[in-house]
């Protein structure tokens, strides 16, 4: 009877439950792992063979089998090298202990028996927490951000030895470890920018303040120098600091794509360049890896010179920017990445950036203005929400006193947000809402409604 230990692999940022089944079969000495697995499974049977020859375990001259059930799922990280070990062991006879029931087993293997963790630890620990797994195996971490999981016991290992000995309750295994950020860490978030130390532009920050409250996308232009790029830098200073649901979002996200996050209760801030390809900004790949707009999931994307960018790719925001996901469809697989994130974008009001400029001379023709603005296609520029128009800004009439400091406006950015939240009874803001349900929980006046038909009309004759 073979032999079942369980493990979590991932599809994108989907956990599902693996079963590890070992069978030592008569035949010539070998190990074969079946059920579709990537190069990376394959090399798992060599460095699970030398882990265990490093810890003397006594393998019999057998042919053994390695299925990574359930069958048909491509299995591509080496997460199960842990699972297959304890198989592979219990199956020789090396653990005389019954497995703890209801546990799962994730991380990879050195060569002298060490457990290592890999990308995306997060996504797949609370994939075996939504399984119901009772004890997870998981590799000792110095940045990882839990220190418990309700329901679930985490037990920490170094060693494959460790992992032995804790079936026997020779050993007691504690979670020890936690990550400087963590969300039950109480330190202050510092930025480096702050709004007061820009002069001027004040209904520019009070709709920059009004789309972070409501989560609704902006569209800056103005010339060259007028503070479009600073405004959208700074604007993470007024973003309320994230809760912990989305601070697990966003570290699941960045562990997955293997880049470092310095502090995940501060919202994600991307800033592509404009020759970035489409690929970087919405994903894919080989094996889909995410891209820019799921790296900017539960924050901010940024978009300097936007009419710079190929047209195909800004077009291809438009579904991420609708759904709040990107799927991307490859031959090799299928995945889903969560892409919820608030889009500010900049760009000039024509090539050379001067059109209706009081200070410098436009040279473009109309013909070159029109053919500028139009590379930013109707789809695109009707989902950005607010679109302001920037001027230079007179510094001898402007004064930094006068100025509120980000805090003050973060503070009344987060009462707004959570009025949404308690109205919605979900984390979700204003831009995003189903509109059925916006007019059930915030129902509008006959003046409002007059109002907002008003304006309906009034777009609609502009364009």
């Amino acid at each position: 009877m073979a032999t079942i230990a369980l493990s979590v692999g991932l599809k994108g940022m989907e956990g599902y439950l693996v079963q590890v089944e070992v069978q030592l079969l008569p035949g010539m000495e070998s190990v074969s792992v079946i059920d579709l697995p990537n190069a990376a499974v394959k090399e798992s049977k060599d460095r699970v063979m030398a882990a265990l020859y490093a810890n003397d375990c006594q393998i019999p001259d057998k042919k053994i089998i390695v299925h990574l059930s359930p069958a048909g799922q491509k299995k591509n990280s080496p997460i199960f090298d842990l699972a297959m070990a304890i198989g592979i062991m219990k199956e020789a006879g090396d653990i005389k202990y019954p497995l703890p029931k209801d546990a799962a087993y994730l991380g990879v293997l050195s060569l002298d028996g060490c457990i290592k963790s890999v990308d995306g630890m997060l996504p797949a620990i609370l994939a075996a927490k939504k399984e119901k797994i009772k004890i997870l195996y998981l590799p000792k971490m110095t940045d990882f951000p839990l220190t418990e999981v309700e329901g679930m016991e985490l037990r920490f290992v170094e060693t494959l030895q460790e992992v032995v000995e804790s079936f026997s309750g020779q050993l007691s295994l504690t979670s020890a470890f936690t990550l400087p950020n963590s969300p039950e860490t109480p330190d202050e978030i510092h930025y480096d920018k702050d709004l007061k130390d820009i002069l001027g532009h004040t209904h520019a920050k009070r709709a920059l303040e009004i789309a972070t409250a409501g989560g609704h996308n902006v569209l800056m232009i103005g010339p060259s120098g007028c503070g479009k790029s600073l405004l959208a830098e700074t604007f993470p200073s007024i973003l309320p600091p994230l809760k912990q649901e989305s601070q697990y979002d966003v570290m699941s996200i960045y562990q997955l794509a293997g880049i470092s996050y310095s502090n995940y209760k501060i919202p994600p801030f991307r800033n592509p360049h404009h020759s970035a390809s489409a690929v970087s900004l919405v994903g894919g790949g080989t094996n889909p890896k995410p891209g820019e707009v799921t790296l900017a999931h539960r924050g901010v994307l940024f978009l300097d010179e936007m009419a710079e960018f190929p047209k195909r790719t800004l077009d291809m925001l438009r579904q991420p920017m609708e759904s709040r996901k990107v799927t991307i469809s490859r031959a090799a697989s299928t995945v889903t990445y969560p892409a919820d994130f608030l889009l500010i974008a900049a760009m000039n009001p024509c090539p050379c950036g001067y059109f209706r400029s009081r200070h410098y001379y436009c040279t473009c023709s109309p013909k070159q203005v029109t053919a500028y603005t139009n590379r930013v296609s109707g789809p695109v520029e009707d989902r950005m929400d607010i679109i302001l128009k920037l001027g230079n800004v007179s510094l001898d009439r402007e004064s930094r006193e006068a100025n509120e400091h980000s805090a003050e406006i973060r503070e009344r950015v987060y009462q707004a947000r959570e009025i949404q939240y308690k109205r919605y009874e979900r984390e979700v803001h204003n831009a995003v809402v189903a509109n059925e349900q916006l007019l059930r929980c915030s129902v509008l006046s006959d003046t409002q409604q007059h109002m907002l038909r008003q304006w309906a009309i009034e777009v609609q004759g502009c364009r």
